[in-house]
C-alpha cells in the first residue's frame, strides 16, 4: 500500500507532466502538503444517480487515501451543514457547499496569479485550507491572508493548517468585504465565484496589482478572469482559456424560489438553436444577457426563469423543423439571450479568452473583442 508521501510525490509528478503549473516551485508544494489533513473524510457522487446522491468516504475506508490524492474535487459539506461524519450509513442528497477543489485547478489558479515572493496575497475562500496551505508553503505564512465565510469550515481549516505546520493570517467573515484592516495587497485570488467584482476588493488591491476570480451567475455558467487594478475602484482584464468553475459565494447565490410552474405566453420562432446554451461559452453568453435568470432543461428544450420578476422563456422543437420559444413576464428573456448569442456567433463563436472586462465606479462591463465591441453590464 502506498504511503501519503509516495502518493503526494506521484501527484506532484503527474500535475507537472500534465502542465498544471509552469513554475517548478509548485511541485514542491504539492509534494509537501498532506491533503488528507484537509479532506480527512469526503463525499463522492454516486455515478448515474439523479438527483445526485453522495457516498461518504472516511479514513480507513477502502480507497480512502488513493481518493485523497486523485486529481478530483472532494466535497466536504452539503447544504451548508452536513459533513461526511454526520452520515451513519448509505447515501444522501444535497447541494455541495464546501469542497477541496481538484489539485490541478488549485495549482493552475496559484500559478496564474503569478505572485512574487515578496507579494502580499489575499485569498477569498479558505475552504478546507488545502489551497491556503499550498500558497503558504510557496509564499510564506506572513505573506498570505485567507478569508472564510463559514465559521465551522473556517475552524476546521485553521486546525488542519496548524497540524500541517502553517500559520497564515486567517479571517472568518464575508470574503466579499475582503480584509478591511489588512490592505493594500499585491494579489487577490478567489476560490469561490461571484456575480460581479466586489468593490472592497478593488480598493484593497493596490493599483498595478492583480485579481484572479471566476465570474458566475444564477445559471451557474463560469468564466475565469484576470484583472489589473488601474486605480481605486477600477480595473481592466481579460478572460482566460480553459474551463474553470467554483461554487458561487453564498451572498451571491440566487434567492430561494418556489416550485416552477410553466405558464402560457407569447410564442414565436427562435433564430438560434437552443442547444447552444449547453456549450461552455454559449451558456455563459446567455447568462450575461439574462443575469437574473436560472437556466434549466437541455438541448432544444431550455427553460429560463427570472427569479426576480417571474419572467419565463421556454423553447421546444417546432413541428416543421427549427424551434419555438414561449415568453411571458415583464422581461423578454429569450429576446436578450438570442441577441447576445447571435452577436457571439457573428464574431466566430470565440471561447472566453475572446472577451474582456472593464470595471469602474459606474458599471462593470464584459465586452466581446474590444472595449468598443458588443457588451453586457454585470448585475452590480
Amino acid at each position: 500500500m502506498s504511503t501519503s508521501a509516495q502518493l503526494r510525490a506521484a501527484l506532484a509528478d503527474r500535475l507537472a507532466e500534465d502542465g498544471a503549473f509552469a513554475h517548478p516551485a509548485w511541485r514542491a508544494s504539492v509534494a509537501a502538503v498532506p491533503r488528507e489533513l484537509f479532506a480527512g473524510s469526503y463525499f463522492l457522487p454516486v455515478a448515474g444517480s439523479e438527483p445526485t446522491r453522495y457516498r461518504p468516504v472516511r479514513e480507513g475506508d477502502p480507497g480512502w487515501l488513493e481518493g485523497v490524492y486523485a486529481d478530483q474535487t472532494l466535497v466536504t459539506q452539503l447544504d451548508g451543514t452536513l459533513r461526511p461524519g454526520d452520515v451513519a450509513e448509505g447515501t444522501v442528497t444535497g447541494a455541495p457547499s464546501s469542497s477541496s477543489t481538484l489539485p490541478s485547478l488549485v495549482l493552475g489558479m496559484w500559478d496564474r496569479l503569478d505572485a512574487a515572493p515578496d507579494d502580499r496575497v489575499l485569498e477569498v475562500g479558505t475552504g478546507t485550507g488545502y489551497s491556503t496551505a499550498l500558497g503558504a508553503h510557496r509564499l510564506g505564512d506572513t505573506r498570505l491572508t485567507s478569508v472564510e465565510y463559514d465559521p465551522v469550515v473556517g475552524e476546521a481549516a485553521a486546525a488542519a493548517l496548524k497540524t500541517a505546520g502553517f500559520a497564515p493570517r486567517l479571517i472568518v467573515g464575508d470574503g466579499l468585504r475582503g480584509d478591511p484592516d489588512g490592505g493594500p495587497y499585491d494579489r487577490l485570488i478567489a476560490t469561490c465565484s461571484v456575480r460581479y467584482l466586489p468593490l472592497p476588493w478593488l480598493h484593497q488591491v493596490r493599483p498595478g496589482g492583480r485579481i484572479l476570480v471566476t465570474l458566475s451567475g444564477w445559471s451557474y455558467a463560469n468564466a475565469l478572469a484576470v484583472l489589473e487594478v488601474t486605480g481605486p475602484g477600477q480595473a481592466k482584464g481579460r478572460f482566460l482559456p480553459g474551463y474553470t468553475s467554483f461554487m458561487i459565494a453564498r451572498p451571491h447565490d440566487r434567492p430561494p424560489r418556489s416550485t416552477l410552474s410553466l405558464l402560457p405566453g407569447e410564442e414565436r420562432a427562435t433564430l438560434v438553436d437552443p442547444a447552444v446554451l449547453d456549450t461552455w461559452t454559449g451558456g455563459w453568453v446567455a447568462q450575461l444577457a439574462a443575469p437574473a435568470a436560472e437556466r434549466m432543461g437541455a438541448g432544444s428544450e431550455q427553460i429560463l426563469w427570472d427569479v426576480s420578476t417571474g419572467s419565463q422563456a421556454r423553447t421546444a422543437p417546432a413541428p416543421d423543423g427549427g424551434w419555438t420559444v414561449v415568453q411571458r413576464g415583464p422581461v423578454p428573456l429569450w429576446d436578450a439571450v438570442e441577441g447576445a448569442v447571435r452577436r457571439w456567433q457573428a464574431a466566430g463563436e470565440p471561447h472566453q479568452e475572446g472577451f474582456g472586462i472593464t470595471v469602474s465606479a459606474l458599471r462593470q462591463r464584459v465586452w466581446l473583442g474590444s472595449e468598443d465591441g458588443p457588451g453586457w453590464n454585470l448585475p452590480v
